[in-house]
């Protein structure tokens, strides 16, 4: 038997970095929302736990045997005892150190396969705590959907949206190290920011209260990685110059960014555009969810 299962890209609308405690995990809050399309992972029942990545950003994942999706099918097993594994193949289409949640999305996807094969529903404890030991980012990839994540990503909130979200992603091809990042931003360990609070998510979602909610928003790991990435301001330039791009910023700890459009058509022209005058680059329209 073959299990198939998508692993979108997740990308961070906003991100509030709020602390670090004394362990060094950093005290996050961030709306997140998912691609429709991304890596690709299938299972393969019945064999021993294995896996195989190909595709057009294999050879930037690193070695198979360090992968997120076995790290965290061994974490299911130690809580679980007699989980039947396989041989999982992986198809790589996103790119590498981007931001985009592409490696903690796929070791999702392998949980949930595993839950399947197991008869485990995608709550179950043992589950969701392999998730939040094998990344801050996999507990809300686990169900990927508009949610909001918070603590040290162990917190999520499922939101439900009611139009499309409409974007460009880009992504200059230049990986950006999220610990790198972290430390640019000079958070010391056990610090809290006095001054930040999580901010009122709109009741009534629209797409302009959504706006209106992400204008004030911003990304904490923005300027920082603009220190160890200056491409990544060309590439925000970029998307600004279309009159139609509501809002641009980072996503994650970068180095891709997003547009946001009022329409498919208005994201799909700014794509195409993006896509001639960056050959180079990884450029792609995306309904968020």
């Amino acid at each position: 038997m073959i299990l198939t299962a998508r692993a979108p890209a997740k990308i961070n609308l906003n991100l509030h970095i709020l602390g670090c405690r004394n362990d060094g995990y950093h005290l996050l809050d961030s709306v997140v929302a998912f691609t429709g399309s991304g890596d690709v992972l299938s299972l393969q029942s019945d064999k021993e736990l294995s896996l195989i990545v190909d595709g057009p950003t294999a050879a930037a994942s690193g070695a198979n045997n360090d992968n997120l999706v076995l790290r965290a099918v061994r974490a299911f097993q130690a809580r679980r005892a007699g989980l039947r594994v396989g041989a999982f193949k992986l198809t790589k289409r996103l790119p590498v150190a981007a931001g985009i949640g592409g490696g903690s999305s796929d070791a999702a996807a392998a949980l949930r396969l595993i839950a399947l094969l197991n008869d485990y529903p995608i709550d179950d404890a043992m589950l969701v705590d392999a998730a939040r030991a094998t990344g801050a980012d996999v507990p809300v990839c686990l169900d990927p959907r508009l949610s909001r994540m918070s603590g040290v990503g162990d917190i999520v909130e499922r939101l439900t949206c009611p139009f499309a979200i409409c974007a460009v992603l880009v992504n200059p091809r230049v990986a950006v190290s999220t610990p790198e990042v972290f430390r640019a931003l000079n958070f010391s360990d056990g610090n809290k920011r006095a001054d930040v609070e999580r901010p009122h998510f709109p009741a009534n979602f629209s797409p302009d209260n959504l706006l209106a909610y992400l204008e004030h928003a911003h990304n904490d790991l923005e300027t920082p990685a603009l220190s160890l990435a200056p491409v990544i301001h060309e590439a925000l330039s970029a998307i600004r110059a279309f009159p139609a791009c509501k809002l641009a910023r980072m996503s994650g700890s970068g180095a891709t960014v997003f547009g946001l459009f009022a329409t498919p058509s208005e994201a799909a022209h700014a794509s195409r555009q993006l896509q001639k005058r960056y050959p180079g680059w990884w450029v792609t329209a995306a309904v968020l969810r």
